[in-house]
């Protein structure tokens, strides 16, 4: 019967940004400790039983989050137009995680972005 397995990676990091038009206090510097976990969706496994190695996932979702640790999201080139909310957030990871693991049998489904626990958004593809 084919199925699909998941993986599931939770990482974090910590950033500052600021809602430009925003009436309230995110208008003002503030940050958060983010929360971020990535799921991705295999078709098949290999001669091992994994569809995909974990160290690979966290090694990719690592190297993508340790660019926006400890910085501005602000001034990243990805949000020059657009504010770095969750959504736009959980977007931008998706869309960097899946140019570096996707092939033909292992898609990036969903990425998550937590500002705090229990307040947060997801993005995946219709």
């Amino acid at each position: 019967m084919p199925g699909i397995y998941e993986v599931y990676i939770k990482d974090y990091f910590a950033a500052a940004h600021v809602l430009k038009g925003y009436d309230g206090d995110c208008a003002n510097m503030h940050g958060h400790n983010w929360i971020v976990e990535a799921y991705i969706q295999c078709t098949k496994l290999d001669h091992l039983g994994i569809g995909i190695d974990f160290k690979d996932v966290k090694n990719a979702v690592t190297d993508v989050l340790s660019k926006l640790d400890h910085s501005f999201l602000n001034e990243n080139p990805a949000f020059e137009n657009i504010n770095p909310t969750s959504e736009t957030l959980s977007r931008f990871l998706f869309d960097k995680l899946s140019q570096r693991l996707n092939t033909e049998h292992i898609k990036v489904k969903k990425v998550m972005v937590l500002e705090s626990p229990g307040c947060g958004s997801s993005f995946q593809e219709a």
